[in-house]
């Protein structure tokens, strides 16, 4: 009995005390030892390190205003990540990016498609100038023309117009001493242009001015003639090729009248 006893004592402890005993004894999970030596800019990200990402210097080539450029730039802020930056350094002609690298793969790409060169064209005026039904005249005015540019055109000449006269001398009575100033008025045909290319088309916004000595002269001075002047100015969508009317001008104190036309052709 005391054998029967002292055995049924010993399963009973072993049954008790074995899962406490296995778990003391069973080994802890491993746990990945933390590597305190990793440089995260060795493979920078925007969070991780900002200050170690890329940068690159990209040039434009074909942009000679500022405010292309600015658009330009605009357009990379708007499609890149926000977390990607990007300067304009005017004087260089040049945009600075910093990001990662697929967004500055993604910049250069969107570059070689807004950074193209500006179609250039032709543009002819020109004015018949009639009397009634009657064909007086023709001039044909032709420029070079450049989407986004302005252009300016003029022919005539300088008419002097006295402003003024002061003495040099102390003498009121010595004609001799009396200088005249004089300002110079432009007189002839002025056109200010500018054409922006639409597709195969293009939008033209024109000022056309024309100006002339009146043969009365003004009641102020012997010196001061009467300037004729007519302008036209306006927005006109132009097709290669094809003569555009865009205005007729008649001319104050005559039964003559200007008929102006506007003719595009691109340049390849």
């Amino acid at each position: 009995m005391k054998i029967g006893s002292s055995l049924l004592a010993v399963v009973l402890a072993v049954l008790l005390n074995g899962p406490v005993a296995w778990a003391q004894t069973a080994p802890a999970s491993a746990k990945p030892a933390s590597d305190s030596s990793a440089d995260p800019c060795q493979n920078p990200t925007y969070r991780q390190c900002p200050q170690g990402l890329p940068q690159r210097t990209l040039y434009l080539h074909n942009v000679y205003q500022q405010a292309e450029a600015n658009e330009i730039v605009t357009a990379l802020r708007n499609i890149l990540p926000p977390e990607t930056k990007a300067y304009l350094v005017a004087s260089q002609n040049a945009i600075v990016i910093r990001g990662v690298e697929a967004d500055i793969a993604l910049a250069q790409k969107l570059l070689t498609q807004l950074d193209l060169p500006s179609k250039s064209y032709r543009l002819t005026y020109t004015v018949t100038e009639m009397d009634g039904s009657k064909l007086i005249g023709k001039q044909n005015f032709a420029m070079l023309a450049v989407s986004g540019q302005q252009t300016v055109f003029k022919q005539g000449s300088k008419v002097p117009v006295a402003t003024g006269a002061y003495n040099t001398t102390t003498s009121t009575e010595n004609k001799a001493g009396v200088q005249t100033q004089f300002t110079y008025l432009d007189v002839g045909f002025n056109f200010d242009s500018t054409l922006t290319a639409m597709g195969d088309s293009a939008m033209l916004k024109a000022n056309v001015d024309r100006s002339g000595i009146a043969s009365e002269t003004s009641g102020v001075g012997a010196q001061d003639p009467i300037v004729n002047q007519t302008e036209l100015r306006g927005t006109f969508l132009l097709a290669p090729g094809k003569p555009a009317r865009i205005g007729s001008l008649d001319m104050p104190g005559t039964t003559h009248h200007l008929d102006i036309e506007a003719t595009l052709e691109p340049l390849h």
